[in-house]
């Protein structure tokens, strides 16, 4: 059998040669090496069959999306079988009943909130690139905006239904509420990076639409600020749904990059903080009353959809912005929401002692900071390799020291690979390659990631 036996449409397979440049590189680290096949699946069964195949002459296989990762969990390493399932984008059904909507893993997550909006319920997990896949979801466990409030995707899958690399199925989870029946493997699979199997079909966890959303505005005189108001009011029982922080300086650069304006006109630094859910004014009373105790120079309610829609929308554009602004690396690190200012602080003396620009953005309210260190103009290749590694290797030795993780919802994949690989105790690193080991004992899952 060849895989042309498997996938007739010829349109929808390509050997060798044929395949696109695009998906043998990555933007942060350049070319891959070159790949078996690329085939756009359209269904569970061609993809058990091409597993099989793949099993059989043991040729590797890496499941991809829209390729939105930031750590390049889907660049080819050398004769895999690339997987594209963005053909495989159905909603299949909504059971209200069980406040469960099913879909292949190929469907935008911005498809899936659009859609269940129209029907008064949405998909909490909101990460940045709305064009992601919710298969890509799964694989990072991805988290996003809401994650202070709702959690992240892992809270929000009921079951999947996933292919291991010999061609067996594997149905994990169940629509209970409740599960205390053995070993919970479908958390295995969510955050695996498709190291583990090969997900091709999703039941999502799913909630009434809140009556009411609000956004605000807070700005401080500096980043330091802003981030110190941070667990002051997690703790006051504002309950808020998203509290995203910038610097003016990533601002600017958004501003210039969508031509959308930012209302608040002082401040270097800012919050913005969105409520859900009942008796909004009173919280944001208490919530305006707090921050402006603590610093804050301005305090702003978004009130028109067009308004919020807007801010959101240069919130969503930072990182574009400072990618077109110049060549950069982007951190995804996670510390206790009590460490956010002092891992601030500590960029901003890697600054001065390299010369560098490092700018952050993130989910203040879990503590998941995005730190761009940024390579500017007036560095040669060689200077930007030495010194990028050099912060890198700090920053990260720093984060472990405050209990931190160096990867809170984009993966380790290739990038950090490096990083991870010290952060965790080596029986631990040798328990989860003992885990990969049962799933995939030849190492056809895209090998050479996570571990």
């Amino acid at each position: 059998m060849k895989l042309k036996d498997i996938i007739i449409d010829s349109e929808r397979l390509f050997i060798k040669d044929q395949i696109p440049h695009e998906y043998l590189s990555d933007d942060y680290l350049g070319k891959g090496n070159p790949a078996h096949a690329l085939i756009f699946v359209k269904t569970h069964e061609e993809v058990v069959e091409i597993a099989k195949y793949a099993f059989l002459n043991k040729i590797p296989m890496i499941p991809l999306g829209t390729r939105t990762g930031l750590a390049g969990a889907t660049l080819p390493l050398g004769n895999e079988i690339l997987l594209d399932f963005t053909m495989m984008n159905k909603i299949i059904s909504l059971d209200k009943e069980t406040m469960t909507l099913t879909v292949e893993p190929g469907v935008q997550l911005q498809t899936v909130q659009k859609y269940l909006e129209s029907k008064n319920f949405f998909y909490p997990p909101d990460p940045g690139s709305k064009n992601s896949t919710i298969g890509g979801n799964v694989a990072t466990n991805a988290g996003g905006m809401r994650a202070v409030k709702y959690g992240v995707t892992r809270d929000y899958i009921k079951q999947l239904q996933v292919v291991l690399a010999n061609g067996e199925v594997l149905n994990l989870g169940s629509l209970n509420v409740k599960d205390s029946s053995g070993y919970d493997i479908k958390d295995l699979f969510i955050g695996s990076e498709g190291t583990l199997g090969i997900t091709t079909l999703i039941k999502l966890r799913i909630l009434p639409l809140p009556k009411e959303v609000k956004s605000y505005i807070v700005a401080f005189d500096n980043l330091d600020e802003a981030t110190k108001v941070v667990p002051k009011i997690i703790q006051k029982h504002i309950d808020p749904t998203a509290i995203e922080f910038f610097e003016k300086e990533m601002l600017t650069l958004a501003v210039k990059d969508t031509g959308i304006n930012f209302p608040s006109k002082i401040g270097n630094a800012f919050l913005l903080i969105t409520l859900d859910g009942p008796q909004i004014d009173e919280r944001a009373t208490i919530l305006e009353s707090l921050v402006l105790e603590n610093n804050s120079v301005d305090f702003l309610a978004l009130n028109t959809n067009k308004l919020s829609k807007d801010v959101w929308s240069l919130r969503d554009g930072l990182l574009k912005a400072v990618v077109n602004y110049s060549e950069q690396v982007t951190m995804d690190e996670t510390v206790p929401i009590n460490y956010i200012s002092s891992i601030y602080e500590y960029t901003k003396e890697l600054e001065l002692e390299y010369n560098t620009k490092l700018m952050s953005f993130g989910h203040a309210g879990d503590g998941n900071l995005h730190t761009c260190i940024i390579r500017g103009e007036d560095k040669t290749d060689a200077h930007w390799q030495i010194i990028k590694n050099e912060i890198l290797d700090k920053l990260y030795k720093r984060i472990k020291d405050y209990g931190g993780l160096p990867s809170a919802e984009h993966g380790i994949g290739l990038i950090k690979k490096e990083h991870f690989l010290t952060f965790m105790h080596p029986t631990y690193i040798a328990y989860m390659r003992k885990i990969k080991a049962v799933f995939d004992e030849f190492n056809l899952m895209n090998p050479h990631k996570v571990i």
